[in-house]
């Protein structure tokens, strides 16, 4: 048996230390022996289904057995299954749009994506099309880009992103809805014309190569995969040079309507487009299995130990992909060190039984878009009542910080939680530095918001070195091969992030009242509305 020494390294690394209740000092190393592990090439990437993935939910398992945590699934186990559908084209799309007394057909991903259905193997469609701008349809909260608009039974096309000056929170929630609402509206199919400022961001040719992978989503007991918007039959990307001869023809040219969403507060106003549009595409699936990795530790207290703070982190990554010699995506800082440091902390968290229950979840599916978050959240484990959840995902460990954001901390009682943990870490927290990212829907504990639980999730800030390494990682390394232990980690950064964690969980699990959302949180009135709700906090 050829077994690496570095395996045998990282096995050994992980026995827990001594911790003290207060003020634990967390093993640097320990946090590097599970990333060791987790980031091997054995482990192939970690994708959903794949063997490297149950590899490393066993040795997760095998963590929560070593600290005396009990399996909380359904079926007594530490895995909560699911099957996860994979959707990929099969063939060549074509989109045709019709205008002026001439068709324009297009097929080349330089001009247009379309993304595979997971609901229907083969579709075809036709129908007028309407400009939607942002595609926001919340009169209430200021957002009116339907007024005046009929979209029923036809085809909606929209900018990506949302107005520059809108919350960062409050945008990426809208902008992940923009399907929902155009079904609400009638619509049968979506497309999406990148903005200026999320071209800058993601180019179209880097659009090409992410397109690659397969849209993924869970399967239900009835063998139908779980749609939010299961009334839009398409969901299109079109180049903006492909889109702006339609545009020029209604009068209405694209790079001004560009320009004007590319300012302060910018909204273009929707409109009728000339002629039509028709989609024929086809998908071929394929369902694989796999599991959330899940414990709990119950509480100490008899009144508090019904309620469960939860821990969650997600275990997969995007496996064997891309072009080149190196393709296979080791996942380190995303998201092995996430996983990492949730294990240190519940090590310490679980020899302290705190008063309330702790659910520890290690989750698949989180790069196919939040797809074990999802399940678990809609299929809670039996007499789990979350009273909230702290994620760890993707801190950057290439620096030591000074600072961390927490996305979600503002909108309840857990606010102050983090901020005082932050304190007593010797960090500070600070706002968003990249709304334009929209980060805030883009890990799983947005998917417990979604079921109306408080969560939070931090990332490692940017003053000091912070903004350039976290900057350099995204440009360089984020869902590349490069992403792997070559990469310069400050393993002392991950001790400081999982001690800033981990004040955070203790202090939930042992308070007297669980969170509340804000009485004026947009999360808690859309997902909680009659939850009871915490009195502002005075600005």
């Amino acid at each position: 048996m050829n077994v690496k020494p570095t395996l045998i390294a990282a096995l050994f690394a992980t026995v827990a230390t001594p911790v003290m209740a207060q003020d634990p000092a967390f093993n640097a190393e320990a946090v590097r022996a599970h990333v060791t592990f987790l980031a091997d090439d054995l482990l192939e990437g970690r994708d959903t289904g794949s063997r490297g993935y149950d590899i490393a939910a066993n040795y997760v398992a095998s963590q929560f057995i070593a600290m005396g945590l009990k399996p909380a699934a359904a079926d007594g186990t530490f895995f909560q299954k699911m099957t996860v559908r994979e959707a990929r084209l099969d063939g060549t799309p074509k989109l045709t749009l019709s205008f002026g007394g001439k068709d324009t057909v297009m097929t080349d991903a330089a001009q247009v994506l379309v993304r595979p259905s997971l609901s229907e193997k083969a579709v075809t469609l036709e129908a007028p099309m309407v400009f939607a701008g942002f595609g926001f349809d919340r009169p209430e909260l200021g957002f009116d880009d339907y007024k005046g608009l009929d979209v029923k039974g036809k085809i909606v096309v929209v900018l990506t992103g949302f107005p520059k000056g809108t919350p960062s929170e409050l945008g990426a929630h809208l902008n992940s809805d923009k399907a929902l609402m155009a079904m609400k509206r009638g619509a049968i199919a979506v497309i999406a014309i990148p903005t200026i400022e999320d071209t800058a961001r993601r180019s179209w040719t880097k659009r090409v190569e992410l397109s690659d992978s397969p849209a993924k989503g869970w399967v239900g007991a009835d063998g139908v995969a779980f749609n939010r918007a299961p009334g839009i039959k398409a969901s299109v990307a079109l180049n903006p040079d492909a889109a702006a001869p339609l545009f020029a023809a209604a009068k209405k040219p694209l790079d001004r309507i560009l320009a004007q969403a590319n300012k302060q507060g910018g909204r273009p106003k929707g409109f009728v487009l000339p002629g039509k549009a028709s989609l024929s595409y086809a998908s071929a699936w394929k369902d694989v299995r796999s599991a959330n990795v899940v414990a709990m530790l119950p509480g100490s207290d008899a009144k508090l130990s019904g309620e469960f703070i939860g821990m969650t982190a997600h275990l997969d990554h995007i496996g064997i992909h891309g072009k080149g010699d190196d393709t296979l995506n080791n996942g380190a800082m995303d998201n092995a060190s996430g996983v990492a440091t949730m294990i240190e902390v519940a090590k310490v968290i679980a020899k302290e039984k705190p008063r309330r229950s702790v659910l520890f979840a290690a989750l698949t599916g989180e790069e196919g878009g939040l797809i074990g978050s999802d399940f678990l959240a809609r299929n809670p484990l039996a007499k789990s009542d979350l009273a909230a959840v702290v994620n760890f995902d993707m801190p950057v460990l290439t620096y030591m910080f000074s600072d961390v954001v927490a996305f979600g901390a503002e909108n309840s009682t857990m606010g102050p939680v983090v901020a005082e943990a932050a304190r007593k870490a010797g960090i500070k927290l600070s706002p968003d530095p990249m709304p334009e990212e929209g980060l805030f829907t883009r890990s799983d504990h947005y998917r417990f918001v979604q079921q109306g639980v408080p969560a939070v999730f931090m990332m490692t800030g940017f003053e000091g070195p912070g903004e350039k390494a976290f900057r350099d990682f995204l440009k360089t390394n984020y869902h590349q091969p490069s992403d792997d232990l070559k990469l310069p980690f400050n393993w002392d950064a991950a001790a400081l992030f999982a001690k800033v964690n981990y004040f955070t969980v203790q202090t939930l699990a042992n308070a007297d009242e669980r969170p509340r959302w804000y009485a004026g949180s947009f999360f808690g009135k859309e997902f909680a509305p009659s939850a009871p709700k915490a009195a502002d906090p005075v600005k």
